[in-house]
């Protein structure tokens, strides 16, 4: 029983290693067509075209961006401006998830994405339709 014991160890080791150093799916590898759908509940404060704000600024031109940093949108909130963050898929799913718990002073009035293949597809629109 012993050298089953001793055995087993090493190769559980060896699988987790495996596990961890296997590549994830990127974010972007989302649907977009599913991305496009879902951007619908996003419209009624943003839009994907250049320079055109509404209760929240234009995503267009997001990724990379520096949050807070829209210069014709002026309604940001001093924690996101603050920040720091720079958007792209890293860090707009865990902010799309839950806006509050990124950003606690954020202006964003969502309660956020909770199925990660859901963010994924609406990180995956975002990425085309905002360049």
């Amino acid at each position: 029983m012993r050298t089953a014991a001793r055995t087993a160890a090493p190769v559980a080791l060896a699988a987790l290693v495996l596990l961890a150093a296997a590549p994830l799916p990127a974010l972007a590898d989302g649907d977009p067509a599913n991305g496009e759908k879902l951007f619908r509940q996003c419209k009624a404060c943003h839009t994907v075209e250049a320079g055109k704000n509404r209760v929240g600024p234009t995503l267009h031109g997001l990724f990379g961006r520096k949050a807070g940093t829209v210069e014709t949108y002026a309604n940001y909130s001093e924690g996101l401006k603050a920040s720091g963050i720079a958007w792209d898929a890293k860090t707009l799913d865990p902010y799309l998830a839950n806006p509050k718990a990124v950003i606690a002073d954020s202006r964003m009035a969502f309660a956020g994405v909770a199925k990660p293949e859901d963010r994924a597809d609406l990180i995956a629109y975002l990425e085309a339709a905002t360049k």
